[in-house]
C-alpha cells in the first residue's frame, strides 16, 4: 500500500506563513518509521504491508504537527494493491522505462 500525504498548520500566526518546522516534526515520525518513504517540495509518499501500519504513521506524523497551529490540513492519497511491495521505486522505475522507450522509439 502507497500513501502520499501532505500535513501542515493554519492559523500558525507566523509573519511569513512558513510550516517548515512542522513538516520536519511530521517528516521525522516517518523516517522514524523504518517504513519505505519518499518526501518531495510537497507530499511524503510511505510504503507499507497494510492499512493499519501506514495509517498509523499518517495519524502519528500529523499529531506531531499539531502544536504548530491552531488546527491542521491533511491530504491523502493512497494506492491500495494488495500482494505488490517495493512500489515506492517501481511505479517510477516503470514510468522512466516506458518514457525511455518513447524517445529510442521512431515517430
Amino acid at each position: 500500500m502507497l500513501i502520499a500525504f501532505s500535513v501542515a498548520p493554519s492559523g500558525t500566526g507566523s509573519a511569513d506563513a512558513s510550516v517548515h518546522d512542522a513538516v520536519a516534526a511530521a517528516v521525522a515520525v516517518v523516517r522514524a518509521s523504518g517504513l519505505p518513504h519518499r518526501t518531495t517540495s510537497m507530499f511524503t509518499e510511505i510504503e507499507g504491508p497494510d492499512w493499519d501500519t501506514v495509517m498509523d504513521v499518517v495519524k502519528r506524523a500529523t499529531e506531531a504537527v499539531m502544536p504548530f497551529g491552531s488546527r491542521v490540513s491533511l491530504v491523502l492519497k493512497a494506492d491500495i494493491r494488495p500482494g505488490y511491495s517495493g512500489e515506492l521505486d517501481a511505479k517510477v522505475d516503470r514510468l522512466e522505462a516506458a518514457i525511455s522507450e518513447r524517445e529510442d522509439s521512431p515517430s
